[in-house]
């Protein structure tokens, strides 16, 4: 199923940023852009139980546990701020299988009821999007070149991608 966005209709987009992959991971960094370009992003502190680290995840993101316990804010923060920012609104991720899972921990976490859809990307694109899709993206990351593989700018440059492969 694809919905097709018109010309002046941009999705909003979001990444999260994990401890790892699999039983026990859970969300570390959250952040989008909306339909107009702007954007926010907050590392969440990690609850007591949450104890899962992958240094091959920590080695992708560059995020520190001790980055997160210093800086990071609260579930229940990071979750009213989605809720007001996002509220009534679908917001898409090319990561839903994890993404989902990773926000309804978020949200259990913090005690409150999600306010927006998470939604795939994939629903969204054109079959011409798709297969156009990786070049695209790679030509993306290389004009905005940037060094850091963090939530706020995985959801620009997806949401670039989908822009420039959308015409």
């Amino acid at each position: 199923m694809h919905l097709v966005f018109g010309p002046m209709q941009t999705p909003t987009i979001i990444d999260i940023e994990a401890s790892g992959f699999g039983v026990g991971s859970y969300p570390i960094e959250v952040g989008y852009v909306d339909e107009t370009g702007a954007g926010w992003c907050s590392l969440i502190k990690p609850e007591v139980d949450w104890c899962h680290w992958d240094q091959d995840a920590a080695r992708i993101h560059h995020i520190s546990r001790d980055l997160l316990l210093t800086h990071g804010k609260t579930c229940e923060y990071v979750a009213d701020q989605l809720n007001q920012f996002l509220r009534d609104s679908v917001v898409y991720t090319d990561g839903w299988a994890f993404d989902y899972i990773w926000m309804a921990r978020l949200f259990d976490a913090a005690d409150r009821n999600q306010h927006f859809r998470l939604e795939d990307l994939r629903w969204v694109l054109t079959p011409e999007q798709e297969r156009n899709w990786h070049a695209t993206k790679s030509a993306v990351e290389k004009e905005l070149a940037t060094e850091r593989h963090r939530a706020s700018i995985d959801a620009r440059i997806l949401q670039q991608t989908w822009l420039r492969s959308a015409g």
